[in-house]
């Protein structure tokens, strides 16, 4: 079986966006209502500004004290996410969410935005190949000193 592409695997085809001045409840509930872990922060003109996953509005909204009502997501959002290809394979992508501690990937292509991968739109077998390519990378860095 050929291996996916992120693309092939995201299971909202459809972009989940609020503007930079959408409060953090806002966009807590429309990740609700799409069942989705995160959102895109696109200005009036179609430009991804960051994005805002659930770690965010953990650590930087109700860690912090912050009111969802009142606090902007521009305020808390990640500025100038990571994005990744389309044609990207699915282990691929999830060797770069474990190298870096990200949960989700903008997909973008020519400026346009086509969605976002989240380990969630993995396969257990591509979640195996990335810890196998994870674990062979550190041993190949502990070699290389």
């Amino acid at each position: 079986m050929p291996e996916r592409t992120v693309f092939q695997s995201v299971a909202h085809r459809h972009v989940v966006s609020v503007p930079p001045h959408a409060s953090v409840l806002e966009a807590a509930c429309i990740m609700t209502t799409h069942h989705c872990s995160s959102v895109l922060i696109i200005d009036s003109s179609g430009v991804m500004l960051g994005i805002l996953t659930e770690h965010d509005l953990l650590t930087r909204v109700l860690a912090k004290g912050l009111s969802p009502q009142t606090t902007h997501v521009s305020e808390v959002m990640t500025r100038d996410p990571h994005c990744v290809g389309p044609d990207l394979k699915v282990a691929d992508a999830i060797l770069i969410m474990i190298e870096r501690g990200f949960a989700n990937l903008p997909i973008v292509s020519a400026s346009k935005i086509l969605g976002v991968f989240s380990v969630r739109d993995a396969m257990p077998r591509e979640l195996g190949n990335a810890v196998s390519l994870a674990e062979f990378h550190d041993q190949v860095n502990d070699a290389l000193g």
